[in-house]
């Protein structure tokens, strides 16, 4: 009970101390009569870490393009729904439902689909309503688990923007991209530690780590620290200011063998306002099937 005490009390310090970690890169606070408002995730190309979630045999972690390289089992099911809410320095989003799926298709293959839905509202700067970026992959095992200590592998991912993104980048945006996340973990008893790096066609890098500690036999811990940005703007504009910087903590806890409930709060650090600066919450249920043996 002291560990998992000693981890609610973490995730609730990061939330409560998150607002302080913003102030440094950007403009400084908006007023409340700011005309003005800065784009919310759902009109951002740089999303919000709290997008989707990924489950493994490790435990639920927070999707941000960067994950384990962890595969579900050949015929193996996983299923999570959950919510987020985004709040900026003038502005707020909430994504429900985020549907999240996997199916295990070979020991070194397993589909995987993110589709969210946005929550729109009647200001037209504001959130925009139906689906949002959505992510349709395959994570496929570079080298074998059964024959490496070291996990590393590939998801080739399709992305499917957003109306509100499409809107933003120009009427000339193609809404599908292809990307290619890559992904390396090591692990040592309960705990893990990944990095990952890749691409999208429309010009985003990204790169990232993070690391996951199962405390007990139901109860799963991590961390992740992302970084992307564009290439396709400007030369004269720093690389520092077309870029997002987020942080995410969450917590699983197993209910039974098949469901897990598991919540998250993500803070970008050093990120411009027009860049998604703020604060995500997250919380959902994960289902998991596997087929009788």
């Amino acid at each position: 009970m002291s560990r998992a005490r000693l981890v609610a009390c973490g995730l609730a310090a990061l939330a409560m101390c998150a607002p302080a970690f913003a102030q440094g890169k950007g403009k400084g606070p908006s007023g409340p009569n700011d005309s003005k408002k800065n784009p919310p995730p759902s009109r951002s190309d740089l999303p919000a870490a709290a997008s989707g979630v990924t489950q493994s045999s490790s435990g639920v972690t927070p999707f941000a393009w960067i994950d384990d390289a962890t595969l579900i089992e050949p015929g193996n099911v996983s299923l999570a729904v959950s919510v987020a809410r985004w709040q900026g320095a003038n502005s707020s989003e909430v994504d429900a439902p985020i549907v999240d799926a996997a199916v295990g298709v070979t020991p070194r293959v397993h589909f995987t689909a993110t589709v969210p839905h946005v929550v729109g509202g009647s200001d037209a700067l504001g959130a925009a309503g139906g689906a949002g970026t959505s992510y349709l992959g395959a994570k496929i095992a570079l080298l074998d688990p059964a024959k490496h200590q070291v996990k590393v592998s590939a998801m080739p991912t399709i992305e499917i923007l957003g109306r509100g993104v499409v809107e933003a980048l120009g009427t000339s945006e193609s809404r599908v991209h292809f990307g290619l996340p890559l992904s390396a973990e090591v692990d040592h008893g309960p705990a893990r530690l990944y990095v990952g790096s890749g691409y999208f066609s429309r010009g985003i890098w990204f790169v990232g780590g993070g690391c996951g500690v199962r405390v007990n036999g139901t109860a799963f811990v991590s961390a992740v620290w992302n970084r992307s940005w564009r290439t396709a703007d400007a030369l004269t504009v720093p690389i520092a200011d077309r870029a997002r910087n987020e942080l995410t903590g969450s917590v699983s806890y197993a209910l039974t063998p098949a469901i897990a409930v598991f919540g998250s709060v993500g803070r970008t650090i050093a990120t411009l306002d027009e860049n998604g600066a703020g604060t995500t919450v997250a919380a959902g249920v994960a289902l998991s099937v596997s087929p009788r043996r």
